[in-house]
């Protein structure tokens, strides 16, 4: 791939101010430059190492890979179950058998069907365990990056607006824009968090959501807060599909939504107004209803906003009145209808973005679920789309302390308590007992707020304080969507881990999935299906 021109010709025309940059070298082209001023006082003007060595991963793999060729595919859909490690979605394939009258383990979520499989690592330059905006700026612009950092190169020091010139990273989402392809993002979380807002925005600090979220620093410094990036996304024709949670950084501070809650703005901006100001044929919903009598053929730009904050679990949301929402599955399949409206292609990233939430509660039930209705969305990108010209790839930024564990016997509920086989090999009448002669749960965690038994379950659990040791479960009903499970290690949050994730594919580029990769090769792959970065430079000349 003949990069040479990007470097010049983008930035020029881009100029990436998002953050106070000088946009002096602010991209990932030939050498995903990045500016200066790298870790360990290495200067990365001249070269990142993590691009240069994600493209030659890829270029390596296309060579000794037959039928892979640069720019076969037309679409790009990338899903990212936030917080899915394998643990997760062993147990949410058991689950989903389960729910369907089989034993479950004989099941298969619908990317587990998916022809090529690898792995990712998924640490970040400065954490062996990461975060997912670190994690996320990897997966989209094909460099890694510090914890907290969103799609700027590890020379920027964490929520240092100063420190930011010259360290923005061209997305591939921005970089598909720029070419002519429509360009979508969907989360199930807010769509200013971490993962989704990583692929239109650049900042220091995860944090900066809303205007009121900037520290003076950022603000004398000209930094701009997410939400404000996605309606300054100028990139080609804009970003065209925009759903999820999150609405109350778009809001000013004085005005109160349908449901009650206030905005976060201290501008007084109405993003959801200037949106509709800033493109022919764009629209804006804020619940089910108008997402599903909108018109896809009658809509070239969609903000949808579900919800004040993060949308709802799947487990727990409403699809009727004025709190209704729709599902990722839903979300995905219009999205599709909408891109796919250009001839040229289009870029899709969608997120399930609270599976990472429930597991951070300590809440298995609802991870899985949402794990299940991540599923359900890729099947109905896998039937909206061709393996032909659609790279389709299902990963997860990251994994967590989540684990299934002692010795069930076939078919025992994945979200029960532990009944093992006994000596004539079937199934005992009596639960497991440990040591002490307590029963226990398939499923647990490393670390967390530890057992809860609640009425609803979910981000209530976070108002109540960690509890340590073992618990009496005889009496308690684990299958409940308001069970948490017990924790080793009491801590008022359940955490990341460190270990890799998978990577499912089909389509063209799908086969440079194989083996142990580095987690911005995902990056790589994405740009050479789809030949983003030259076609990116040839529409600038």
């Amino acid at each position: 791939m003949n990069n040479t021109l990007l470097v010049l010709s983008i930035a020029a025309i881009l100029g990436l101010t998002a953050c106070g940059s000088d946009g002096d070298n602010g991209i990932n082209g030939t050498d995903g430059s990045a500016g200066t001023n790298g870790q360990n006082g290495k200067d990365w003007s001249a070269a990142n190492q993590w691009y240069i060595d994600g493209q030659t991963r890829v270029t390596q793999a296309a060579d000794y890979t037959p039928n892979t060729d640069a720019g076969a595919a037309k679409n790009i859909i990338l899903f990212v179950g936030d917080g899915m490690g394998v643990s997760t979605v062993t147990a949410a394939r058991i689950l989903e058998g389960q729910l369907n009258g089989a034993t479950g383990e004989e099941n298969s979520l619908s990317f587990e069907t998916l022809p090529h499989l690898g792995l990712a690592k998924t640490y970040n330059v400065d954490g062996q365990t990461p975060d997912s905006a670190g994690t996320m700026t990897a997966m989209i612009t094909g460099v890694k990056t510090d914890v907290g950092v969103i799609s700027q190169a590890e020379g920027v020091t964490r929520g240092n607006c100063a420190s930011t010139s010259g360290q923005n990273l061209m997305t591939a989402l921005e970089l598909a824009s720029i070419a002519g392809l429509s360009t979508g993002v969907v989360s199930t979380a807010r769509i200013t968090h971490a993962t989704p807002a990583a692929t239109y925005a650049h900042v220091p600090e995860r944090d900066w959501e809303a205007d009121s979220n900037l520290p003076a620093e950022a603000v004398a410094n000209g930094c701009k807060d997410i939400a404000a990036q996605l309606l300054d996304f100028n990139q080609g024709k804009g970003v065209n599909v925009v759903m999820g949670g999150g609405r109350r950084a778009f809001i000013p501070n004085t005005v109160v939504d349908a449901t009650g809650k206030a905005g976060k703005r201290n501008d007084g901006r109405d993003l959801t107004a200037e949106w509709l100001s800033l493109y022919p044929n764009a629209k804006y919903v804020s619940d089910r209803d108008g997402f599903i009598n909108l018109d896809p053929a009658s809509t070239d730009h969609l903000l949808g906003l579900f919800n004040s904050s993060h949308m709802e679990y799947d487990y727990d949301r409403v699809e009727t009145s004025v709190r209704g929402e729709p599902s990722l599955a839903e979300m995905t399949a219009k999205s599709i209808d909408i891109l796919s409206k250009n001839n040229q292609g289009f870029v899709l990233i969608v997120e399930a973005g609270r599976i990472d939430h429930a597991h951070h509660a300590g809440n298995a039930a609802r991870a899985l679920h949402d794990t299940i209705a991540l599923s359900e969305a890729v099947r109905v990108a896998m039937e909206k789309t061709s393996a032909n010209d659609t790279l389709l790839m299902v990963t997860a930024d990251h994994s967590h302390v989540f684990t299934i564990a002692g010795y069930p016997t076939r078919g025992n509920p994945i979200l029960g308590l532990v009944k093992s086989n006994d000596a004539n090999g079937l199934p005992s009448a009596t639960n497991a007992t440990d040591a002490n002669g307590m029963p226990y749960t398939t499923v647990g965690y490393a670390n967390g707020l530890g057992f809860a038994s609640l009425a609803t379950g979910g981000d209530e659990r976070y108002n109540t304080a960690a509890l340590a040791g073992r618990v009496d479960l005889n009496y308690t009903d684990p299958q409940s969507a308001g069970f948490h499970q017990e924790a080793l290690v009491p801590l008022s949050s359940e955490t990341h881990a460190g270990e890799d994730v998978a990577i499912f594919a089909r389509g063209p580029g799908a086969s440079l999935i194989e083996g142990t990769v580095e987690q911005n090769h995902l990056f790589h792959v994405m740009n050479y299906a789809g030949d983003l970065v030259n076609k990116a430079n040839a529409a600038v000349q």
